[in-house]
């Protein structure tokens, strides 16, 4: 990148000019990702000054049996396959009782799209989790994809889906099913038929009823930069118009290196594909921060990333790092290449700090629940954020 052109993206940014089509695309482009990174940083700042957010979630995926064959996904299972999966109400529950001496604040539901379960199955399911967990849990489930299918099986409209599940317990939809919303890339890896015009309809409706929802984007795979270009401006878009997205999450596809029950390799798409190297990763998560002016937060998955590329992340960009997950199968029934699969509230404190962050306990709404000393300044080698 010339220096005027860096010079020109540098004066819209501290301007807060909204940046082009074109403006992404050519930070994509730049090789300079210390620049990059601390332009990023510059916006974070001024919107969520040295506090790095967190929460104590769970994830729970109450079946792995899906419908859909998604191109990059190892979680979906077919009916009667080895490892395939359905949970009774009645054992959601109690898993979800066994996680609630965390303290935690947020129980985060991701399912396979099921070809028999009954609708009634997922409100009454929030209604049993929501009267047996404490009334500080929030429930965030179900992506738009879900909630299309939904329609499907139940013949009734998303408007009322969306009712009766905010009637039930729900407090926000999960932001999955977005991958990428391009065409040229959805066809060869998205296997439902939720796409762009119903996902964003879904999450419109759900806005106007008023939840607050995470919009997310799988980077990393057969898309170019142009691809996650237009993914984030249609999201803008969107949010210009409802104002009801809370926090947008780059995902970082994953290959399957080893599916540790059957052997299967599932994920069709990894022979002609590389996962993202840790300077992609923060090249997506600068670029995106830059790009989405109007949502307020912009969240690093440590499951994800790992925890090193975490950390660097909130140098690039991020503000929220996501919380102490005991168990989230729909990545590690993928990758093997060394995240954990737990982190404690102590744990991320920890690494929050280190990378020299003030760190604040949110929920589900971003309402604080608790704030913490940042690093302590008395150290020599304590870390401290990039100056702006």
């Amino acid at each position: 990148m010339d220096a005027g052109l860096k010079r020109e993206l540098e004066d819209k940014v501290r301007a807060g000019e909204r940046l082009t089509r074109e403006d992404g695309i050519a930070l994509y482009a730049s090789d300079d990702l210390a620049w990059l990174g601390g332009l990023a940083h510059e916006v974070r700042t001024r919107k969520n000054g040295d506090v790095v957010y967190f929460n104590v979630n769970r994830h729970l995926n109450m079946t792995n049996v899906c419908t859909a064959s998604c191109a990059y996904c190892s979680f979906q299972r077919k009916p009667g396959e080895k490892d395939a999966y359905t949970m009774r109400i009645e054992e959601a529950v109690r898993l979800a009782k066994a996680m609630e001496g965390e303290a935690l604040t947020e129980l985060h539901i991701v399912n396979g799209l099921h070809p028999t379960l009954p609708w009634r199955y997922y409100p009454r399911s929030l209604r049993a989790l929501k009267e047996v967990l404490p009334p500080t849990v929030s429930l965030k489930a179900f992506t738009a994809t879900e909630i299309h299918h939904f329609e499907s099986i139940s013949g009734l409209p998303a408007s009322e889906i969306l009712d009766e599940l905010i009637d039930a317990g729900l407090e926000s939809l999960t932001g999955g099913g977005a991958e990428i919303f391009d065409w040229e890339v959805r066809q060869h890896i998205v296997d439902h038929r939720t796409h762009w015009e119903d996902w964003s309809r879904i999450h419109r409706l759900a806005h106007a009823k008023g939840l607050k929802t995470p919009c997310t984007m799988l980077y990393g795979h057969i898309e170019e930069p142009r691809h996650r270009v237009d993914h984030v401006l249609r999201l803008r878009e969107l949010q210009d118009e409802t104002g009801g997205f809370q926090v947008f999450i780059p995902l970082r596809y994953q290959h399957d290196f080893v599916d540790m029950k059957d052997g299967k390799i599932r994920n069709r798409i990894q022979a002609r594909t590389t996962m993202a190297s840790g300077a992609e990763a923060l090249r997506t998560f600068a670029v995106s921060r830059l790009l989405f002016d109007n949502v307020p937060h912009v969240k690093v998955f440590w499951v994800m990333h790992g925890v090193q590329t975490a950390q660097l992340a909130l140098q690039h960009g991020a503000d929220d790092m996501d919380g102490s997950v005991v168990e989230y199968k729909i990545t590690h029934d993928a990758d093997n290449f060394g995240t954990p699969d737990k982190l404690t509230r102590e744990d991320l404190l920890d690494l929050i700090r280190d990378a020299g962050f003030r760190p604040v306990e949110r929920n589900t709404r971003y309402e604080v629940v608790r704030e913490y000393d940042g690093p302590d300044p008395g150290r020599r080698e304590s870390p401290q954020p990039m100056r702006v």
